[in-house]
């Protein structure tokens, strides 16, 4: 078993959590790739907007359970972690990291 961290993460931890969270279609984690929508901290409570790269993803599901485990991996026991599927503004390539759009070949 593992012990839960004792205070609150910062953004930058919260992101590098998601960071370890891939959409196994393109083999890129969900932050590079432009899915985080949105993301509040506050006590006792991380909440990220996530949205997948079109609604028909079969993976959407797996992703965001893949993400509530990498969340709740780095916040105190405890704490509540949302992570709600949302679908405006719908996302495109321009969402990407520059590192990603070069990957992909539209950089």
């Amino acid at each position: 078993m593992t012990e839960s961290p004792p205070t609150m993460p910062d953004e930058a931890t919260v992101l590098a959590a998601l960071r370890t969270v891939n959409d196994p279609e393109v083999g890129m984690n969900v932050v590079d790739l432009g899915l985080v929508y949105g993301l509040t901290i506050e006590p006792g409570r991380v909440a990220v907007d996530l949205t997948m790269t079109t609604p028909a993803c079969p993976l959407g599901e797996m992703i965001t359970d893949d993400a509530r485990r990498a969340l709740t991996a780095v916040t105190p026991q405890g704490t509540t972690v949302e992570v709600r599927l949302v679908w405006e503004p719908a996302w495109s390539p321009q969402r990407m990291s520059v590192e990603a759009r070069r990957r992909f070949g539209w950089e």
